[in-house]
């Protein structure tokens, strides 16, 4: 074989090689990770001091993957009339309402419906009895099914070429590939990219470390 012919396989090769590099990186670019966002409860300062105490401070036991929230040492149990479940985490810091946040296998032991909302988005939600060692409260309009959704700052948005409170379809690529559709952004600049759902969702899509979503527009 003569060196030009050598040469010209050597190029296609080359070519082909950085072809597939390139799609490999569009795809990589198109991902984000996803994570499992487990049952939990969101408290306002005048329930924390309802149920632990005047002027307690909820104690840190973890950060989590979005900057400045945590997971504190307390735990409470939910109840309602038909159902309780115990051991739910809280999440710090406190708010200005109090939420809880459950998957729809939780909210069937419980006997109840409430909505698929974004987080915040509480009238007219579900009321429930927070209980912990010393005392109990009525959290009324407080649970909510939480919507999937994605964490991203401003940069990540435009490289996505997504915008604040799009929807957005997310394929995930796991042993159980399905589609989510109706997921939405969110965007601030304080976030870390990630896909937040719940147990019932990654019980769905075989989810396990590491997993990760393409996002489809």
């Amino acid at each position: 074989m003569d060196e030009n012919k050598i040469r010209q396989i050597i190029r296609a090769v080359i070519s082909d090689y950085n072809t597939e590099e390139k799609l490999a990186r569009t795809v990589n670019e198109n991902t984000v990770p996803i994570e499992i966002s487990a049952r939990h409860v969101h408290l306002s300062q005048d329930h924390v001091e309802a149920l632990f105490g005047r002027e307690y401070k909820l104690r840190p036991k973890r950060e989590l993957s979005q900057p400045g929230q945590y997971l504190c040492e307390e735990r409470v149990k939910i109840v309602t009339a038909k159902g309780e479940i115990a051991n739910i985490a809280i999440l710090g810091p406190t708010r200005k309402e109090t939420q809880v946040e459950i998957s729809i296998t939780d909210a069937r032991t419980l006997g109840f419906e409430p909505p698929i909302r974004q987080s915040g988005d509480l009238a007219g939600s579900e009321d429930i009895y927070i209980v912990s060692e010393n005392n109990m409260v009525k959290a009324e309009q407080s649970v909510i099914v939480a919507k999937n959704h994605i964490h991203m700052t401003k940069n990540d948005a435009d490289r996505f070429g997504v915008f604040d409170s799009q929807l957005v379809k997310v394929r995930v690529q796991s042993d159980r590939p399905i589609t989510f559709e109706d997921v939405i952004v969110r965007v601030k600049d304080s976030f870390y990219l990630s896909m937040h759902i719940d147990f019932d969702e990654a019980n769905a899509c075989s989810l396990k470390r590491g997993t990760k979503g393409e996002i489809i527009k």
